[in-house]
């Protein structure tokens, strides 16, 4: 077989067991108390946030193999977004996606939480420009010949 330029190959996962994969990955938007406050109360002239950023999140979720480029297109069996704005300076995001398949979901939870923390600032910028998307991490792992993995 000849190699791959550069060394870059999308990895062989045909023999790996079918299974159920789960992961749920977390960002955090920082933002002015204000902003956080019309966030929750829907108050933004592009319209409702928070079901907007889920979508998003949905939706790219569904769509990671076009955006990371090694990795593999899968059939995901759920994605759910939450969002959370109890708090006065910060949005928490949580995206939990489910496959059964040959290779695990962590990319898809990441690149969920990522699309809707980036959601929220386009919805907010206007009126907050020094907000920050940070803690963009795995938080926990399920499935596959790996183990789990809980942070």
């Amino acid at each position: 077989m000849p190699s791959q330029p550069h060394g870059l190959q999308m990895i062989d996962v045909g023999a790996k067991p079918v299974s159920l994969r789960i992961a749920k990955a977390s960002a955090r938007l920082l933002a002015q108390p204000e902003t956080i406050r019309r966030i929750r109360s829907h108050e933004l002239e592009k319209g409702d946030a928070i079901v907007t950023a889920r979508l998003a999140g949905i939706m790219a979720a569904k769509r990671t193999s076009e955006i990371v480029p090694l990795c593999h297109p899968l059939p995901l069996d759920s994605v759910i977004v939450a969002i959370d704005v109890s708090a006065t300076d910060a949005v928490t995001i949580e995206a939990t996606v489910k496959a059964t398949a040959r290779t695990g979901v962590e990319m898809e939870a990441l690149l969920a939480v990522t699309a809707a923390a980036l959601t929220l600032y386009d919805m907010c910028k206007s009126i907050d420009r020094g907000m920050t998307i940070d803690n963009i991490r795995l938080e926990e792992k399920y499935g596959g010949t790996r183990g789990d993995y809980v942070r």
